[in-house]
């Protein structure tokens, strides 16, 4: 197999990239074209080629992936370099920290909730997400960071996020912020579609002794009436909202 030349564009932006994980991916990609999760874990004993590959596009790398078969038969992903032309400027030069005292104004303007779920917590164990992701829209300009163009999320809740916006149509081809910007996971309080999907979406989490009782009776109710939670909610608010509107 012939492996490709690389611009020296591609080469110095690939130098960007910081964490162990992240500088195998790129290596083997260098070496050898592309790199799969299975040589990844069985070179390398890298299991987590998502968290790996994230940190090369961070880094400003833009990276593809496609779809191939481990040697049993089942899916996994493959890397390879991807257009060099979404190497943009400012757009692309690897995810910066956030000064304390942004963190801070964060946690004070979002009441250390989390945009997805509302639940509290502890300043510590929120994250500051960009909320068109950093991999379309890139980082602030140097005329500084907008405090709108940033959310609180929970660990669970931003994993969900992640996972969905890398599966997005938009993520993997189009890359336009516009499309992002009506998105539920930038901006849930008022969005038209979820990766592009006509769906909607409720993050609902019960505090508290009293609400663990109402969530243990709810749960109840939906084992005595055959349905997985979830669906026995729904079809309860459902029925909720029909009534409040005929009466």
């Amino acid at each position: 197999m012939t492996t490709p030349n690389y611009s020296a564009e591609l080469l110095a932006v690939v130098a960007k990239v910081r964490t162990n994980r992240g500088k195998i991916l790129v290596k083997h990609i260098l070496e050898h074209g592309s790199v799969s999760t299975e040589e990844l874990e069985s070179t390398y004993g890298l299991t987590d080629a998502a968290s790996a590959a994230r940190d090369v596009r961070d880094a400003g790398v833009p990276l593809s992936k496609s779809s191939g078969r481990r040697k049993t038969g089942r899916q996994m992903a493959v890397y390879t370099f991807g257009d060099p032309s979404l190497i943009r400027g400012d757009r692309f030069q690897g995810r910066r920290s956030f000064p304390t005292g942004f963190k801070k104004q964060i946690i004070e303007k979002y009441e250390a909730k989390c945009a997805l779920c509302s639940t509290p917590y502890e300043p510590r164990y929120l994250q500051i997400d960009h909320r068109v992701p950093y991999q379309i829209a890139g980082e602030a300009s140097e005329h500084g960071r907008n405090q709108s163009e940033y959310m609180l999320l929970c660990g669970s809740c931003q994993r969900s996020k992640s996972w969905s916006c890398e599966h997005c149509d938009n993520w993997r081809e189009g890359r336009q912020p516009a499309i992002c910007e009506k998105c539920y996971w930038a901006v849930p309080e008022n969005y038209t579609h979820i990766a592009l999907k006509d769906h909607r979406r409720l993050e609902i989490v019960w505090l508290g002794a009293d609400e663990v009782t109402d969530h243990s009776n709810l749960k109840s109710l939906a084992v005595k009436n055959a349905l997985a939670l979830p669906l026995y909610a729904k079809a309860a608010l459902a029925e909720h909202v029909r009534r409040q509107n005929q009466g």
